[in-house]
């Protein structure tokens, strides 16, 4: 603790226009509303500052926990001694440039790329209109929906590599849920995406219908991380997990969602225990009545 302590000191000393909030309940930034308070959550409003940062707890030996929306988390509900780092609103700049490519800063939200995609004519984001997360985080883990991927429109990606160095890349390393950042250690800073011409109507058009078809079979009214375990080969883990007479199943406040069983929601006061519990009671009778080893989606922070 006496070390944090010092490090939060050295962290105000050295960047006093950071917002560095001190203790903060990390459920207020999780859309499960599940996560204990951590040692310091950092808001930095420029790369500037970022870098300032990053250069200071890399030399206090310190690994941040990145995080965008909090929309893929599921943090413990104990003290988390560490410092949380939130690319959000301070970096979320979105233009277009030459041609049919939008660059964003990695805190731009995917709605927000998806509205400023239409407004300029460009189509080829209308399936992450609804996905939560901000690009970062979107790029991280290859965020997709209805047919369409990050990996699809992502031509080139700026981001802090393990020195700490900025550098660009038109490889993301991209597979199902994964990319060459899933393992940490590089920090995505922005991305061009490369999308293509389309009029205003007709992608507003596809966006009014995604939003509706989510509406219609997802659980939006209650506190989740989104899709629960990944796709298995060849299958849908829903599909799986409903099949095996799951749908409503409770443990605590975590349930599986009676309207889709690839969601756990949050159906008030639900712990990190109970959620574990849940999601490891789900995979065992999966795999008990199909033989099918579900893998979370969700990102999962002990410590």
């Amino acid at each position: 603790m006496a070390d944090l302590t010092r490090l939060i000191r050295d962290i105000r000393a050295s960047c006093p226009g950071l917002t560095l909030l001190e203790n903060e309940p990390l459920a207020r930034h999780c859309s499960f509303r599940i996560g204990g308070p951590c040692a310091a959550l950092a808001l930095p409003a420029s790369e500037e500052e970022l870098l300032d940062l990053c250069r200071i707890l890399r030399q206090a030996g310190q690994e941040p926990l990145v995080m965008g929306n909090g929309t893929n988390l599921l943090i413990t509900d104990a003290y988390l001694p560490r410092i949380a780092l939130r690319l959000g609103e301070g970096l979320s700049r979105a233009e277009r440039r030459a041609g049919n490519v939008l660059y964003a800063q990695s805190g731009a939200t995917l709605s927000q790329l998806a509205v400023l995609a239409a407004r300029q004519r460009l189509t080829g984001l209308e399936f992450a209109h609804g996905i939560p997360g901000t690009l970062g985080g979107a790029l991280v883990m290859n965020a997709g929906a209805y047919g369409g991927e990050m990996k699809d429109v992502a031509v080139s990606i700026r981001y802090l590599d393990r020195e700490l160095i900025p550098r660009e890349t038109a490889d993301g390393g991209f597979s199902y849920r994964r990319s060459r950042f899933s393992a940490g250690g590089e920090l995505i800073l922005g991305a061009c995406l490369e999308l293509a011409p389309g009029t205003e109507e007709a992608i507003t058009g596809r966006m009014r219908e995604l939003a509706e078809r989510r509406r219609a079979s997802q659980p939006l009214d209650q506190p989740s991380a989104g899709s629960t375990f990944k796709r298995p080969p060849g299958a849908f883990a829903a599909a799986l997990i409903q099949e095996a007479g799951l749908k409503g199943y409770s443990v605590g406040g975590a349930m599986v969602s009676p309207k889709h069983a690839g969601f756990v929601v949050n159906t008030g006061g639900a712990t990190f225990r109970d959620v574990l519990e849940l999601m490891e009671h789900i995979q065992n009778t999966v795999y008990r009545v199909s033989g099918v080893q579900l893998e979370p989606e969700v990102r999962i922070v002990r410590e």
